[in-house]
């Protein structure tokens, strides 16, 4: 093997590329106050370095976006895996049902998208673009409330369907949700302080400090013969490997059993929801490791919370800089008004809503659940969490937990809209079938999450 030859360096230098970006952009925003102020996550300006120097034709060469859409796709599982493993927290909420609710203003949030951005391109498809996919209005939800991962991984499915563009277009969509989410956030945020609308919180505990411990009493030694951080990346690694496995035998079945339905339909769709296949094994090792520790098998506790979490931001950081900077401008050329016309509706669409729901279902602390809820659904759970920290550095209101216990309930609720994505692209017809059942879900989504107001008690 020649250790010289560039294929040999290519994904240390892929990857090296990536992580030269995150400090660069990490310094633009410590360095540069407009960029600061817009609290665009260092990941997010990394990712827009990357796309902006595709443009000049040598440095173009050695960025892979072959490579780039890999790893988005690889590090949404990986980082859902990391999540999953993580140990339950209790919600501090009063409301014993505010979980299940955010959960379902989640999807209800993603309803949104997709009814607006499947209406808007069915309509434009028949209209002023006759050579737009009618389904691409789906990628919507996929690249503002799913973000980069999940944008490409539809997007990708699409192209099986013709939609040779799907996957720059999906991942597109994410990186505009990055700058919706950020630059309306961050406005409106201070149009309600100069209303005297909203008080901010003095922050009283410091970014790097840590008000609780990192390692629990029963955990595995320091002094032991492999670090803690590789073996808790074992166990994600390990628990992806078992995906993959799972994944493969499945659309074996699919390919040799169920003709081309099963390999234009249910293939594409098992490779698309890696990160769901991931999580269900994730669950399943966590209840086979208490079964262990219950017999006293296993004598130490391995997963650690501290180090699964600083995992998956790390495969979500490396998630969203990949997936930005693979997209493809080229690919663009054609959809740039299409995008935009989605982007712009999908964005208000989702504010309004947004903001409607959280007064009613959250009154206590509406102003702390619109805008982690928003920053969730126009960029990523992260950036929810970047925006509520304005207002809420503290995570004293239930706003934070929720976000993250929504999880559970939002991938319950939501299935449904996935597994419609691989119909709805099969052909204009269905793709209206869609429309239809996207609404009438959530219709009957809202009266779930309103229904104190709907079925309130006569004399009340």
């Amino acid at each position: 093997m020649d250790l010289s030859a560039y294929s040999s360096w290519e994904i240390l230098i892929q990857i090296g590329i990536i992580f030269v970006a995150i400090l660069t952009g990490n310094t633009l925003r410590r360095k540069i106050s407009f960029i600061r102020s817009s609290l665009l996550p260092s990941s997010v300006i990394a990712g827009i370095l990357i796309f902006i120097f595709k443009f000049i034709p040598y440095i173009n060469e050695y960025i892979n976006s072959a490579f780039m859409e890999a790893l988005t796709y690889h590090c949404l599982g990986l980082g859902f895996i990391a999540l999953t493993l993580k140990s339950s927290v209790k919600s501090k909420d009063t409301n014993k049902y505010a979980v299940l609710d955010a959960g379902i203003t989640t999807v209800n949030g993603y309803l949104v998208q997709a009814i607006i951005g499947l209406g808007l391109t069915i309509v434009l498809s028949l209209t002023l673009f006759k050579d737009l996919f009618y389904a691409a209005g789906l990628l919507l939800p996929m690249g503002y409330g799913q973000g980069t991962g999940q944008a490409l991984n539809i997007g990708t499915v699409f192209a099986t369907f013709g939609f040779d563009n799907g996957p720059s277009f999906g991942l597109a969509i994410a990186a505009i949700g990055f700058l919706v989410a950020c630059l309306v956030g961050v406005v409106y945020l201070n149009i309600m302080k100069k209303r005297g609308q909203l008080k901010v919180q003095e922050q009283r505990i410091a970014d790097n400090k840590l008000d609780t411990n990192i390692y629990a009493t029963d955990e595995a030694p320091l002094n032991e013969s492999v670090d803690k951080l590789t073996i808790n990346m074992g166990f994600v690694l390990g628990a992806y490997l078992i995906t993959y496995l799972i994944i493969w035998i499945l659309s074996w079945l699919a390919t040799n059993y169920l003709g081309n339905f099963g390999v234009k339909t249910i293939k594409p769709l098992l490779w698309g929801f890696n990160f769901l296949f991931g999580s269900v094994v994730a669950i399943l090792a966590k209840i086979i490791i208490k079964k262990l520790r219950d017999k006293k098998i296993m004598t130490h506790t391995y997963i650690n919370n501290y180090m699964m979490s600083r995992l998956s931001g790390l495969f979500f950081d490396i998630m969203i800089v990949a997936g930005i900077a693979a997209i493809d401008w080229k690919n663009l050329e054609g959809l740039l008004w299409p995008l935009i016309i989605i982007c712009t509706f999908g964005g208000v669409g989702t504010f309004f809503y947004i903001k409607f729901i959280c007064k009613k279902v959250f009154p206590e602390y509406e102003h702390e659940a619109f805008f982690s809820i928003f920053g969730m659904l126009t960029g990523t759970a992260s950036t929810g969490m970047i925006l509520l920290r304005e207002i809420d550095p503290n995570f004293e209101t239930p706003a934070a937990n929720n976000l993250v216990l929504q999880q559970v309930p939002a991938i319950a609720f939501g299935a449904p809209l996935l597994l419609l994505m691989t119909f709805a692209a099969e052909s204009l017809t269905n793709s209206l079938i869609v429309l239809g059942i996207v609404t009438a879900m959530f219709i009957v989504y809202n009266m779930i999450t309103l229904r104190k107001y709907i079925f309130k008690k006569k004399g009340k």
